[in-house]
């Protein structure tokens, strides 16, 4: 496959996979917004594990998803969480697929979520669960990592052991790989 189809075969992916976060994030929008969210889209936060190229999708697709919510603090801020826990996965994809791999993996989008999203949901819509700031966000951040946690140890986690044996997919992001 020569560089110029290897490019357009990147965008592509990286366009299906901004489509298909956007789509389930908004499809799925009563559990995938507030304070306690299961963002099922975010088990998409995987595959940089595989494909490092594809994290501007999850990006995109975030960006997206955000914009449905009209809130800039969620547009920068929560995107950008995903982001981080994008390019921290592949780094851990890179390292190999041992089960700690996997599972840091795994960790990334939970922590910067949590901390992230957390803050956003804590300042940026003052949700105040509780009369002190500091409290209000340590309960967001606690309820956005275990929504967090359950789509990646429940969904991703299981995904990150099975797609590698699945012969389609090895061969696929090896092409994208290239």
């Amino acid at each position: 496959m020569n560089r110029k189809s290897n490019a357009t075969l990147r965008i592509a992916v990286n366009a299906v996979i901004a489509a298909v976060y956007a789509a389930l994030t908004v499809a799925l929008a009563p559990i995938s917004y507030g304070a306690v969210q299961f963002r099922v889209s975010e088990v998409l936060t995987i595959l940089p594990f595989f494909m490092p190229s594809s994290v501007p999708g999850i990006l995109a697709g975030c960006v997206l998803a955000n914009l449905y919510t009209g809130s800039v603090f969620d547009i920068v801020f929560g995107s950008l969480a995903t982001l981080l826990a994008g390019l921290l996965t592949a780094r851990f994809g890179k390292r190999g697929g041992s089960v700690k791999n996997r599972l840091l993996g795994c960790l990334m989008p939970v922590v910067f979520n949590a901390v992230i999203v957390g803050a956003v949901l804590t300042w940026g819509y003052q949700i105040q669960a509780f009369t002190s700031p500091v409290s209000s966000y340590a309960f967001n951040a606690l309820t956005v990592g275990l929504g967090e946690a359950g789509v990646l140890y429940l969904i991703g986690y299981p995904l990150m052991s099975r797609l590698p044996k699945v012969r389609f997919f090895r061969e696929f992001t090896e092409k994208v790989n290239r």
